[in-house]
């Protein structure tokens, strides 16, 4: 089955995650990188792999870049491995992969997560499931707030073993990157109908409740106090993105307040 399978990784100065990502797809003939972008010497790092080939484009949505990524690159091979540049492809998730005789009805194949903190695997985390193996043409990509959901025409199945997401970028470049998440999610929240919110999406907009409520969800019913300084670190980074995004949705709507005020 690998011989049939193209990693597609999508790069945006990736330089503290990209060489272990790649290291775990040797057994790849072709990797397709497209970087949007960087300036950390992550394109020349991807460029000096015989084996890895890469695009430059401009960022404009997780969406489209990942629709230009699967689609507009000229992949030929039947099924396609779409990765963040922090996934890590376990050697035991490789072999059942490998082992995959998959039906014509099957799509694509989605996996669950270890959440790793600077290397640490943690007992849970709040991470979902993504489709990340699927069929070449199969399928394409629609925005889903700051991020992106495959959209597939067949059967999805979900593969035994899990990938590890192991993010080893700096505090700063994540603060920076919540930022810009929350106010994609705020948009998705403001522009959605109460009764389509997701659970999860309607205790958002509470805003007082859930940044409090996610880290101790992380710690007590995730075991994150028994994973020591990690698991503290992983509950403090939600709270802080929930934090974050309840605050930019309070700015949206007294902002709103304030301008129908002034009309």
């Amino acid at each position: 089955m690998l011989d049939q399978v193209t990693p597609v990784i999508l790069t945006y100065n990736e330089m503290p995650n990209i060489n272990r990502t790649l290291a775990a797809l040797q057994w790849a003939g072709e990797i397709v990188v497209v970087d949007s972008g960087s300036d950390d010497g992550t394109v020349e790092y991807c460029e000096s792999l015989p084996n890895v080939r890469v695009i430059s484009r401009e960022f404009d949505t997780h969406s489209q870049q990942w629709n230009f990524a699967v689609s507009g690159t000229g992949i030929e091979s039947p099924w396609i491995l779409a990765m963040d540049a922090d996934y890590l492809l376990t050697p035991r998730l490789r072999d059942e992969m490998a082992a995959l005789d998959p039906p014509p009805g099957v799509k694509g194949y989605r996996v669950n997560f270890f959440y790793c903190v600077f290397g640490q695997r943690l007992r849970g985390n709040l991470y979902p499931p993504v489709t990340v193996l699927f069929r070449n043409g199969s399928g394409h990509y629609q925005q889903d707030g700051h991020t992106q959901r495959l959209v597939l025409d067949g059967e999805v199945r979900e593969l035994a073993n899990r990938m590890l997401h192991d993010d080893r970028k700096d505090s700063g470049r994540w603060l920076v990157s919540q930022y810009r998440y929350a106010e994609l999610e705020v948009d998705l929240l403001m522009n959605t109908t109460w009764s389509a919110l997701r659970w999860q999406d309607r205790l958002r907009c509470c805003m007082l409740i859930i940044p409090w409520l996610v880290p101790l969800y992380c710690l007590v019913l995730k075991g994150g106090v028994l994973d020591g300084p990690a698991g503290w670190y992983y509950a403090m980074q939600r709270g802080l993105a929930e934090g974050i995004l309840s605050l930019c949705l309070l700015e949206r709507r007294i902002r709103g307040k304030a301008g129908k005020s002034g009309q």
